[in-house]
């Protein structure tokens, strides 16, 4: 069988002596679109800081693809959007995508570059201007451009709408789906139940450095027996 996408087994992480990660114990399938919730603080961004090797953990076992996260190997066939994604403001969309693309052993294509940004809502002319001119939700369309062009088959995305307007929103998701379907897997954290509910194949619910349910968001609706996935959430973690 082919191992799990991303599998976390035992993983504890401290700050101090202040647990921020318990014991954390669940995978994500290849080809899923996979979705972390919790309250701000409850450890996702820590987590996703884990899982990439940004920070050591105290113990357990991470996996990608079935090697274990320390190894550089474990990460060549992923993409990353962190939550606060500032590229240089000293180079051009262009020199970013195509910089952020040599680094994923790919090549610039103006068209396909072109392409994605019309499909994000962002003016294909802004690859001529300097970073520093975008605002924050032209700045995350270029983050995102950059991972949905490298064409890896992991894509790890930190509040990925975070910072665009309702259209953009929109569009990011339909793009989601287009991968999803694809045969990508898709690992997000965010705050917008509706969007794991309409996006997500499964999800967990991280709170308080613990993992309190991981499944379908149909399953959490029947499980803690609430109408909407927020109100699941909230019956969940109370």
């Amino acid at each position: 069988m082919n191992p799990d996408t991303i599998a976390f087994q035992d993983v504890t992480k401290r700050y101090g002596n202040v647990p921020v990660l318990n014991g954390l114990n669940f995978s994500v399938q290849a080809g899923e679109c996979f979705g972390l919730v919790g309250v701000n603080g409850a450890g996702k961004t820590t987590l996703i800081k884990s899982l990439l090797d940004f920070c050591a953990i105290d113990g357990g076992e991470i996996a990608l693809f079935g090697i274990p996260h320390r190894k550089t190997a474990s990460r060549q066939e992923l993409a990353f959007l962190p939550e606060r994604f500032t590229p240089p403001y000293y180079l051009t969309g262009r020199d970013f995508l195509a910089y952020l693309l040599k680094l994923h052993g790919r090549a610039f294509a103006a068209g396909d570059a072109a392409a994605m940004l019309e499909a994000l809502d962002l003016d294909p002319a802004a690859l001529g201007r300097p970073v520093r001119a975008y605002s924050k939700g032209m700045a995350q369309k270029l983050g995102l451009a950059a991972c949905f062009l490298s064409g890896k088959r992991l894509l790890i995305l930190d509040e990925p709408v975070s910072g665009l307007d309702p259209k953009a929103r929109a569009l990011v998701k339909r793009h989601l789906l287009r991968l999803k379907a694809a045969g990508h897997t898709l690992f997000f954290s965010t705050h917008a139940l509706p969007d794991v509910e309409e996006l997500c194949d499964r999800m967990a619910i991280l709170h308080g450095g613990e993992i309190r349910f991981v499944g379908a968001p149909a399953e959490c609706r029947e499980r803690f027996e609430a109408e909407t996935l927020e109100q699941a959430f909230l019956n969940c973690i109370d």
